[in-house]
């Protein structure tokens, strides 16, 4: 029932265009906020209510603080998406390719800490007294992690020969966010990257942090499938295969994150990924070059 609610949701998003054509190009803030709320929210609750069909330990059901995370996450995570207050100071400070640099590189810095401040508070309300900062436990092994990224080595390569994800990645170079012709332009392309890396840090304290720790003290394993949809529904945006992929690597990383009680490992994993993915989006544009 989840695959073919996923089904559903991927063939309205890559053949009629749902999130680019009619959610994401919403003129009014309030009905993109709501959109992207539902777009959100109806993957990430009807994967908790369809289990009300298969099993008969659900009395998380009774848990206010169940209900309460259900409707808040999607909120937080869409008004991350929508949150655009410091655009127009970087639009008057900044023309050109700068302003685009800038755009992207603080956006993603401020919208780190947009979705972690709500998530603080929750854990300052609910689960202060009994566990660090979701997902702030280290590692027993890194060697697990970077097996798993070892693993992706190849099927990132096999990636980076096909032309939906070459329209994607690499980030800055293919849609000319900055310049790339002397020494200041590398050194920009570098802080770039980095700002691009620490955005996954808010997706992985969210994610794998606060929704896999805060529901598992509530309803136990029967989060992880619930959060897996919602993280495949973030991915509608990118090519179509890792938005597929997206739920099984989604899944995978919450299993870590249930049993390790940490997003070191999320974290490793995911920065990793996407930064082999800056590289092979990189090489493939030079050998297609070559070519």
């Amino acid at each position: 029932m989840v695959f073919l609610l996923l089904g559903v949701l991927i063939y309205l998003n890559y053949w009629h265009g749902l999130e680019r054509k009619y959610i994401a190009s919403a003129t009014s803030k309030v009905s993109r906020f709501s959109w992207y709320y539902l777009l959100y929210f109806i993957p990430f609750a009807s994967a908790f209510f369809f289990q009300l069909l298969f099993f008969k330990d659900c009395s998380y059901y009774k848990d206010g603080w169940f209900w309460t995370i259900l409707i808040l996450a999607p909120a937080f995570f869409s008004f991350r998406v929508n949150f655009d207050w410091q655009q127009n100071w970087i639009i008057s400070k900044w023309t050109g390719l700068e302003r685009v640099f800038y755009l992207y590189s603080i956006n993603w810095v401020v919208r780190v800490i947009v979705l972690l401040i709500p998530v603080y508070f929750v854990w300052l309300i609910k689960d202060k007294g009994t566990q660090p900062f979701y997902g702030a436990v280290p590692l027993d092994s890194l060697k697990p992690y970077l097996l798993m990224l070892l693993i992706m080595v190849p099927l990132i390569a096999l990636a980076s020969t096909q032309n939906d994800f070459l329209q994607v990645y690499p980030k800055a170079t293919l849609l000319n966010k900055i310049p790339s012709d002397n020494w200041v332009d590398k050194w920009r392309y570098v802080v770039f990257e980095l700002c691009y890396g620490f955005d996954f840090v808010s997706i992985e304290f969210f994610f794998r942090g606060f929704l896999i720790l805060a529901l598992m003290r509530i309803c136990g394993m029967h989060c992880i499938i619930p959060v897996a949809c919602f993280y495949c529904a973030i991915h509608l945006g990118k090519p179509m295969g890792e938005a597929i992929s997206s739920f099984f690597g989604g899944t995978l990383l919450g299993i870590v994150a249930y049993n390790t009680g940490s997003v070191w490992a999320g974290l490793i994993v995911h920065l990793g990924i996407a930064w082999m993915m800056e590289i092979g989006g990189w090489l493939g544009i030079l050998f297609s070059k070559v070519k």
